[in-house]
């Protein structure tokens, strides 16, 4: 059990009676979520318009866990754990600017269910099945539909991608929510994963340890750490989720070796203050979960009343700086539209610059100058390995590249190689096997 103290999770009235192996059980969890009114007042009070989005056909797929859904105050519509999990009316809307696929993580995809958008990384979508829905979510288009999951056949397909790519050392898998997975089948993932020389680290992301912390048993963590060094990233977005339950489960993930951090939304009227956020982050730190990112809310259908302004952020985000702990402070990012990835996006704490010095203001307001140095030699890539990268070998494919300020894949008919040179990407031609550098916004054509 976790040396740090929270509330444990009072379970709803309906569940008292229920064993506590049953209650235990993540699989006797799965099995009796809540998605319909009549379940739902069995414990909670209805407003109107949650009741006008239950019986809405065509919304995003509803389904609760008993775990999570006892962690909501039955008599308080504004209650920021149902606002996350439970529809309301307001999700019928629409708004200027939505997205069916916001993040363009379509167009980025070699094959089914692989986004590739970076150059050392990609994202593996291995399910579209998850403990609980969240009602921001960016993948409503396929997550919690059935019909659109993936089929070995795909699941095949990223795999043999991934071992032709042998600039990807990172793959995170998503989805949905990987850990809800068959443990057999999320165990041959990992393992297969795992026998791919260049992928150094797997990364798994994850909202069960929240959403069913009973998944995180001691058989699952022995499991995981077989295949290190793997990281999770869980998604925590108030206080109020943070029970005992999650603090011993992230102790069970610690204690295996699993580096923790969390990834939150920035939701109106949910998390949208500096003093929820720092109780946040705080609280995260004393479970050993590094804050990690705190999103801007992505431009997706039914969540346009999530949506805070950008200032909202920066004002969290000034708030936090200075005011606790360093490491306890998330990145504030948007996740730009159209496939851009993910910006950062901060205070600006530097007001002024010139070639001998810089102003810079504290968290306090307290203005400073720091002098520049008179004399620097600066690194010499000619003569520094690291940037001298061996060229790929001969026949390999799906380079990625950075062409017009965004990602595209570089079939092998178009270029032979692909290579980092020190002054960027350059490319080989194949007609004239010499190198030419890629113009960067300048349109060079594929």
């Amino acid at each position: 059990m976790s040396p740090v103290a929270f509330p444990a999770n009072k379970r709803a009235p309906i569940y008292r009676d229920v064993p506590d192996e049953k209650w235990n059980d993540w699989r006797w969890q799965l099995s009796h979520r809540l998605n319909s009114v009549e379940d739902f007042e069995q414990v909670l009070r209805l407003t109107e318009s949650e009741r006008k989005a239950l019986t809405t056909q065509g919304l995003f797929r509803v389904d609760i866990t008993p775990y999570f859904v006892s962690l909501i105050n039955p008599d308080d519509p504004d209650d920021p754990i149902r606002k996350q999990v439970i529809p309301r009316a307001e999700e019928i809307v629409p708004f200027t600017g939505m997205m069916e696929d916001s993040l363009a993580e379509d167009r980025h995809s070699p094959v089914p269910g692989l986004v590739h958008r970076y150059p050392d990384r990609v994202l593996m979508l291995v399910t579209t099945q998850c403990a609980s829905y969240c009602r921001y979510c960016t993948r409503s288009r396929i997550v919690g539909d059935p019909s659109a999951t993936f089929s070995r056949a795909e699941f095949e397909m990223q795999i043999e991608y991934l071992k032709r790519t042998p600039q990807v050392r990172d793959v995170l898998l998503s989805g949905g929510d990987p850990l809800t997975l068959a443990p057999k089948l999320l165990e041959e993932l990992l393992s297969r994963l795992r026998e791919i020389e260049h992928i150094e680290i797997i990364r798994i992301g994850s909202r069960v340890p929240v959403f069913l912390p009973q998944r995180i048993t001691q058989e699952f963590c022995d499991m995981v750490s077989k295949y290190h060094p793997v990281w999770m990233n869980i998604h925590v977005n108030h206080p109020n989720e943070i029970t005992q339950e999650l603090a011993d489960a992230c102790d069970r993930l610690t204690r295996a070796g699993v580096p923790l951090g969390n990834q939150s939304v920035l939701l109106a009227g949910v998390n949208d203050c500096v003093h929820v956020q720092r109780k946040l982050v705080q609280d995260l730190v004393r479970i050993r979960v590094r804050p990690y990112y705190l999103y801007q809310c992505d431009l997706v259908e039914g969540a346009g009343h999530f949506r805070t302004p950008v200032a909202k952020g920066i004002e969290i985000i000034e708030g936090l700086r200075g005011h606790t702990s360093g490491y306890a402070v998330p990145t504030y990012v948007v996740d730009a539209p159209g496939g851009g990835g993910k910006i950062p996006v901060m205070p600006n704490y530097l007001i002024s610059m010139s070639d001998h010095k810089i102003i810079l203001r504290n968290y306090e307001g307290y203005i400073t100058t720091y002098e520049e140095p008179i004399t620097y030699q600066p690194h010499d890539p000619k003569t520094c390995p690291y940037c001298q990268n061996k060229r790929p070998e001969p026949g390999q494919t799906g380079i990625t590249g950075l062409l017009d300020g965004d990602a595209m894949f570089i079939k092998p008919e178009h270029f032979d190689e692909l290579h980092n040179r020190g002054g960027g990407l350059h490319r080989l031609r194949a007609d004239t096997e010499k190198w030419k550098p890629l113009g960067i916004g300048g349109g060079e054509e594929l």
